[in-house]
């Protein structure tokens, strides 16, 4: 209990967690998970302050049609499949310009993996919404689809980069990273992407000047072990390129996916999991500013600990929301900043609007 306590006094006053020492406090149960909880709040309101931050955004998912069938996705589809959909220009632009009439400013847009896509899909999206809904910020696809998109087009993926965004990408999607570790893609999700690729072009995406989320999918088949060894991978580009706006821990939705269906994952994460989740990962992540809890993955209550446990952002108004919903998860089309605001102030904190960027707005 002494070391615990030592060892987080000393996080709090500059030290670095060392690999060991993150999975000595993933590994912690009892009542030390609110001595950690505690520091990461600590350290949250003297690096990041107490406002809680949201963005206002809206999800166009272009298509549920993927060539991939990844264990813990339950929102993928094959064409003749029950519930398929693909929507064309004239959708995507209806989406869109609902969505600039709503006062979002951000439109995220990531999608299966159709069979028909090349890089010129994505860029014609990004151009429809460009069009539809001009001084939207586009935060949109991810490694995965830019591999996808270079293969079926025969370029590279520094060129794939270029080109989304000239045709108006803000920022990309630090999704399809899961777990960082191919022993477990192997098992979860042998078609996408290695860690390899995935961090080259991260790094691609940063030294183009394309600034990236990064996110975790924790809670199936992986180990604490392996948890540690995705934040250092993380914490290491971030160090390289400061290209990461924030870091957002995903816990495993497993209703309705293959994964847990066969037996091969567990029903997801408990609450200590979750807490212990954004908190060691604001301990660990001392060059992250910013680490968001997801209303979407852990329902309101739960993500209103996180904001105790070091986490200082709630993500965005959603408004559609699909691959979580696919995959089992409640309540995930759309929550109201006065929600969010009644959230933040029962805690005693402030909710403040931002951009993608983290640029605060009034």
């Amino acid at each position: 209990m002494d070391q615990l306590r030592q060892l987080l006094d000393d996080v709090c006053s500059g030290h670095r967690l060392t690999q060991q020492e993150a999975l000595q406090l993933f590994r912690v149960r009892e009542r030390s998970v609110w001595d950690i909880a505690t520091a990461a709040d600590s350290l949250r309101k003297s690096k990041v302050g107490d406002a809680v931050t949201y963005v206002r955004n809206q999800n166009i998912n272009v298509t549920n049609i993927c060539v991939n069938s990844c264990g813990f996705c339950g929102f993928s589809k094959k064409p003749g499949d029950e519930g398929v959909y693909f929507y064309d220009k004239r959708e995507i632009q209806k989406k869109a310009a609902l969505a600039a009439s709503r006062g979002v400013t951000e439109i995220c847009t990531v999608s299966g993996l159709h069979p028909g896509f090349d890089a010129e899909s994505y860029t014609d999206v990004y151009r429809w919404i460009r069009e539809a809904a001009p001084g939207v910020h586009i935060h949109a696809s991810n490694p995965m689809e830019v591999v996808y998109a270079a293969k079926k087009s025969g370029i590279s993926t520094r060129e794939v980069l270029c080109a989304m965004k000239a045709a108006g990408l803000g920022s990309m999607c630090g999704t399809a990273a899961e777990i960082l570790v191919d022993e477990v893609r192997k098992k979860i999700c042998p078609q996408k992407v290695r860690t390899g690729d995935w961090v080259r072009i991260i790094k691609e995406a940063h030294l183009l000047g394309i600034p990236t989320t990064a996110t975790i999918m924790y809670g199936h088949c992986e180990t604490e072990h392996d948890r540690v060894k995705h934040l250092s991978i993380l914490r290491k580009i971030q160090d390289e390129t400061r290209g990461f706006t924030e870091f957002v821990p995903l816990s495993f939705i497993h209703m309705n996916t293959p994964l847990y269906k066969k037996g091969l994952a567990r029903a997801g994460a408990t609450g200590r999991e979750d807490l212990l989740m954004i908190a060691v990962s604001r301990l660990f992540l001392d060059n992250f500013k910013n680490i968001q809890v997801s209303w979407v993955k852990e329902g309101v209550k739960m993500a209103q600990l996180g904001l105790l446990a070091g986490g200082n952002d709630l993500g965005g108004t959603m408004f559609e929301e699909s691959i979580s919903k696919g995959a089992g998860a409640v309540n995930t089309d759309y929550l109201d900043p006065a929600e969010m605001q009644r959230m933040a102030e029962d805690i005693g904190r402030k909710l403040v609007r931002r951009t993608t960027l983290y640029e605060l707005l009034p």
